[in-house]
């Protein structure tokens, strides 16, 4: 049985994220850079986390929900901007999001349920909003790690990589320390647990 507000919700998250201007290229195929980070945040989540609730799965699909629309030079340089940063565009994508599902017919309390994995406030005590951050760190280390190692200092990476693991739940250590990375890259997040 379907759930048609689910896969519309679903729809008009993606209908905003293909709209995105910038590209990443993959297998050949140029996508919308976050429609294509929507579509792995899901895979992932599906394939470890596979009984998750609908709230939990609009959640992950609509993380970057049109990030484009607050660029990061909005902000101040250095860490205190890039908090500022990721604090606004936190509550922006939980606001479209609940809005998207409002429109399709949820109720406040599920929209409002849902921006609150979003926000990832107190995400150690929501189950969900941690089940969230463990996705994205796994689609990090699966997709975009290789790229931000090319371009930062091993000093910087081992760094976020520590910042990382201890944003993620048991679970999420132990999907991560199974995931098939290039030797250069496990050796990186060996030195960083090390």
């Amino acid at each position: 049985m379907t759930n048609q507000r689910l896969t519309d919700v679903i729809a008009a998250v993606d209908k905003i994220n293909q709209q995105d201007p910038n590209k990443e290229e993959f297998q050949g195929k140029n996508y919308a850079k976050e429609y294509l980070y929507s579509m792995r945040m899901s895979v992932m989540l599906d394939k470890y986390w596979p009984d998750s609730d609908e709230y939990l799965k609009i959640a992950v699909r609509a993380q970057h929900i049109k990030r484009w629309h607050i660029p990061r030079i909005n902000f101040p340089q250095g860490k205190e901007g890039y908090l500022l940063w990721r604090k606004e565009l936190g509550i922006y994508h939980a606001q479209l999001a609940a809005q998207l599902m409002l429109d399709q017919g949820y109720s406040e309390h599920e929209a409002q349920l849902t921006a609150n994995i979003i926000k990832k406030e107190k995400f150690k005590r929501n189950h969900d909003a941690q089940t969230l951050e463990d996705v994205a760190c796994l689609v990090f280390l699966s997709h975009y790690f290789d790229a931000f190692a090319k371009k930062h200092e091993e000093d910087k990476i081992i760094s976020i990589l520590q910042k990382t693991w201890k944003k993620m739940s048991a679970r999420g250590h132990e999907i991560a320390l199974k995931l098939k990375l290039p030797d250069h890259l496990a050796n990186l997040v060996n030195k960083a647990l090390s």
